[in-house]
């Protein structure tokens, strides 16, 4: 036991002394997550490299146990496969989410790595090999066992990322996974393990220090891509130890918040007819917040006491023989219809808006694809302003305005492209301006205006328009840095 409160010593010291410089640092350098989205809560910009504290903090006591000369360093030392697992794999996720939050790394970037991480894993002994069946005999994968394993890991390492939207959300709901882990791994008696949880316990409590509302730093995806990391692959090893019949379903309940949010993100994402890994502010925890009028505190205090209810239910079925997993399961998927209906998700008055909202979207993202593929095509302003044209067509608004201007230009030096549709109505108009910016850079703003007498614009016409800005902004760049590398004009002097 003094081995594990040292680990969790050191782990939460290291935690709070680098995630307050890296905050301070991050303050002073300008890595700030920025306000101009309408998928953000925060109303002011804040630093988002506080995931650095938490992976350093894990790490720093188990680095630890490779100089002491120690029982518990001898069996860590021993455990080749679970050392190059985490401490490598940690690694690469961890720094692909630095590069993400330091410069965004598109999806594919994002899911190559992360697949190739886990099929390392699943080469190094991480493995799902049977899935568990409360209500009758368990089923052995064979073949199936490398997808389902590759599945869990980017999936979970995902479902942190996504639930990732509120001031000490994620860390808290890490926090009681990790918190379920080490009660079962204490009860195994397995040292490492404990060891494992203990430390990321002290790395994740030193970091929600200066993360919880109000927060003064975010994790970024550096922090909640290596929680999810971390806790798959303990995941993994806590199911194949388990002797229980529902082994697999133990750590599943631990990360229940984390993967049920996910999966309604999934299926809300499909039947709406929205890409698949857009944003948006439909996830639990922005309907607790919408629908039921809670404060950001007291929607993640709520979300605290759901995984503390997941987590009795994990702890329950390690106990429980298949007759008592059954009847826990049950009721807690009864719990789960109610908070589903009170939310909203099951609402089925609405089906016949879902159809008509999916059959929008598609032609919204049909629009969208061809704008963002003529802008990218773009030789001019010119050109990319011809591209933008269709825009208030498609969305039906009266004007169109873009205001835009080269990278360090001054701002009266940009030009401004206008178009007019009289025939889209007379009502008050409804403005809404998408600013045009390279990270820091402001380059100009793109504003459509409706007078079809509509009070408000939906999310996805929102987000459409931050993804057409972006596009915008990105040819804007690109043709600055053509312009500048055209060779100078030479003229040839003689005597």
């Amino acid at each position: 036991m003094i081995t594990f409160f040292v680990a969790f010593l050191v782990s939460l010291v290291v935690a709070l002394a680098l995630t307050w410089v890296v905050r301070e640092r991050a303050l002073a350098w300008g890595w700030l997550d920025p306000v101009n989205s309408s998928r953000k809560v925060h109303v002011q910009p804040i630093p988002r490299l506080g995931g650095i504290g938490i992976v350093v903090g894990f790490f720093a006591p188990l680095c630890a146990l490779f100089l002491v000369d120690s029982g518990v360093g001898l069996q860590f030392r021993a455990q080749t496969d679970l050392i190059v697992g985490l401490f490598a794999g940690g690694a690469i996720i961890a720094a692909l989410g630095l590069y993400d939050d330091l410069r965004g790394a598109g999806a594919k970037l994002k899911f190559s790595v992360q697949f190739a991480v886990a099929l390392g894993l699943y080469a190094l002994g991480f493995r799902i090999e049977v899935l568990a069946n409360p209500f009758g005999a368990e089923l052995t994968l064979g073949f199936l066992s490398l997808p389902l394993t590759m599945l869990w890991v980017v999936g979970v390492i995902n479902a942190l990322n996504l639930i990732d939207g509120l001031d000490g959300l994620a860390g808290g709901v890490a926090f009681f996974g990790v918190g379920t882990h080490f009660l079962l791994a204490l009860m195994r008696g397995d040292v490492l393990l404990c060891l494992l949880m203990i430390a990321l316990a002290g790395a994740i409590l030193g970091f929600l220090v200066f993360n919880f509302n109000p927060a003064s730093i975010f994790m970024g995806d550096t922090g909640s891509m290596f929680l999810g990391f971390v806790l798959a692959a303990v995941s993994i090893k806590t199911s194949s130890k388990s002797g229980t019949a529902v082994s697999l379903l133990v750590p599943v309940m631990a990360l229940g918040l984390p993967i049920m949010d996910t999966l309604l993100a999934m299926v809300r994402r499909s039947l709406l007819g929205r890409p698949m890994f857009s944003a948006d502010k439909e996830h639990i925890h922005h309907r607790l917040m919408s629908r039921l009028l809670l404060t950001h505190r007291t929607t993640v205090l709520v979300l605290y006491a759901l995984c503390t209810l997941f987590m009795l239910t994990a702890l329950g079925l390690h106990f429980a023989n298949s007759l008592q997993s059954a009847l826990l399961l049950c009721g807690m998927g009864v719990v789960m219809m109610v908070l589903m209906r009170k939310l909203g998700y099951l609402d089925m008055r609405n089906a016949g808006a879902v159809q008509q909202t999916r059959q929008r979207n598609q032609q919204l993202r049909t629009l969208v694809k061809a704008v963002t593929r003529a802008v990218r095509e773009a030789g001019s302003l010119q050109e990319v302003w011809n591209a933008l044209r269709p825009l208030a067509t498609g969305m039906d608004a009266a004007t169109q305005e873009l205001r835009l201007r080269r990278p360090y230009e001054e701002p009266e030096a940009g030009v401004t492209f206008e178009a007019q549709r009289p025939e889209a109505g007379a009502s008050a108009p409804l403005e809404v301006r998408v600013v045009v910016k390279d990270g820091d850079l402001l380059l100009g703003s793109l504003r459509l205006c409706w007078r079809d007498g509509r009070g408000t614009i939906d999310r996805d016409e929102e987000l459409a328009l931050e993804v057409v800005a972006d596009a915008v902004a990105e040819r804007t760049v690109e043709l600055a840095h053509l312009e500048s590398a055209k060779p100078a004009r030479v003229i040839a002097l003689r005597r």
